[in-house]
């Protein structure tokens, strides 16, 4: 069934993507909204004389930017985040304007719109903070998120599930794994193969490498995101994890890299300042139980070893400097 979408942070690694697939597959009519803070207008070139999509700046903090943005349409696939966790660390309040008050102002514009009262909403794992259950389900709790990323997108659960109570806005919740794959540039992969061009001998790793999570690749990513969309009218407010039902240390996503990239002789520096995490709020393990949304018929293709490698085969390994 052919709907009418807007795609919040549209221009961005996931974002533009979606979009693509969206576009691809003829039948919907496609726009993408972005302020392109972090988004590039680049990723959707390929799309901008296709007459079934339409790019709309506008900053999801203003209220009034967003009004227009939703009245032609039915579905919002609200993705516009901070896309970079650790960040939280300098500035307190970016997590608070791109992740609360963007999708305050966008449910308020959905309560006032006549035609557009659906949702998918991109959340994340770190909503778990440090679970005592592996593979953690969607009903573990309680939840107590361990930076400020993480909280507030938990924040913007619970405001989506107080808008969609009252006003009849139906909403799916996304808790995505590490997304990787081509485009990605806030990605541990892009960050290991940044350093590696800067010195193909050393590597430095943040954290003690024991850090073990779930990465998705991006086409999984997009086939759970479209099979939700042609089902969202089976959910009124309803939460489903989306990983790859396995999980992957920082050292061997290291290993993967360097072998890639064909490299020999690379030392390995732990700078673990964190008691084995990357940074303050650097959750150190997670492992997403996804079998809710699997029982719906969606299966991942790529486990989080081939994803990563998978990324590494699409765009960074033509990066390399390599060394003489």
């Amino acid at each position: 069934m052919s709907k009418r979408i807007l795609v919040t942070g549209g221009a961005g690694f996931i974002g533009s993507s979606l979009v693509g697939a969206l576009l691809q597959s003829g039948n919907h009519r496609v726009k993408a909204l972005d302020n392109l803070s972090s988004g590039r207008l680049s990723n959707l070139y390929f799309w901008m004389d296709n007459p079934n999509f339409r790019f709309v700046q506008a900053d999801l903090t203003k209220l009034s930017s967003i009004t227009s943005a939703i009245d032609d349409c039915d579905t919002v696939i609200h993705l516009a985040a901070n896309p970079i966790v650790k960040i939280g660390m300098e500035n307190t309040k970016i997590d608070y304007d791109q992740n609360v008050l963007s999708t305050y102002n966008l449910l308020e514009a959905m309560r006032k719109s006549r035609n557009c009262k659906k949702m998918i909403f991109a959340s994340t794992s770190t909503v778990y903070g440090e679970s005592k259950i592996f593979p953690t389900p969607e009903d573990y709790g309680p939840l107590q998120p361990i930076s400020i990323y993480g909280g507030t997108k938990l924040a913007c659960e619970a405001i989506i599930s107080g808008f969609s109570h009252m006003f009849d806005i139906s909403c799916v919740t996304l808790r995505l794994a590490n997304i990787v794959g081509q485009m990605n540039n806030h990605s541990i992969i892009h960050d290991f193969v940044i350093k590696l061009n800067n010195n193909p001998r050393i590597l430095e790793i943040l954290g003690d490498g024991m850090q073990t999570k779930s990465y998705l690749h991006i086409d999984d990513c997009i086939s759970a995101m479209k099979l939700i969309l042609n089902r969202i009218d089976d959910w009124k407010n309803e939460t489903f994890n989306v990983g790859p039902g396995d999980t992957i240390t920082v050292l061997d996503i290291a290993k993967i890299v360097i072998e890639e990239l064909d490299l020999n002789e690379v030392t390995l520096n732990f700078v673990d300042r964190f008691d084995g995490r990357g940074w303050k709020g650097d959750v150190r393990r997670y492992w997403l139980d996804s079998a809710k949304l699997k029982s719906h018929g969606w299966m991942p293709k790529y486990d989080s070893k081939e994803a990563v490698r998978r990324a590494c085969h699409e765009h960074y390994n033509l990066q390399l400097v390599r060394p003489e």
